[in-house]
């Protein structure tokens, strides 16, 4: 199985998931969603390349090819996949109430 099939089921499923939580979704997530894909991009891009001249691991012949740095292209999917998971899922689940909201007002006697 090759990277980009992996990335097209796993990115089809959380696209999916995003969908069913969209109206749920606050009204600039969107522009957050980017700015947090964005830095996490950075961050992936700056230590997965740390790790391959490290040598701690490398990939094999079924990427595409496409760098940037020392990662593959194909290593960006996975924070966003991450990424749209979590904020389909954190817009999906109800919120609780806060403790002290739920406490009873003390009525005067």
């Amino acid at each position: 199985m090759t990277y980009l099939l992996l990335i097209a089921i796993f990115g089809a499923a959380s696209l999916a998931l995003l969908l069913v939580a969209r109206r749920r979704l606050a009204p600039r997530a969107v522009q957050a969603m980017l700015l947090a894909f964005a830095a996490l991009s950075v961050l992936t891009i700056v230590f997965d390349s740390l790790m391959i001249a490290a040598d701690l691991f490398s990939y094999g012949p079924g990427t595409t090819g496409i760098r940037l740095w020392l990662a593959p292209i194909e290593d960006l999917a996975y924070p966003a996949v991450a990424l749209l998971v979590g904020v389909a899922v954190w817009s999906l689940v109800p919120a609780r109430p806060r403790a002290d909201a739920r406490a009873e007002p003390e009525v005067d006697a």
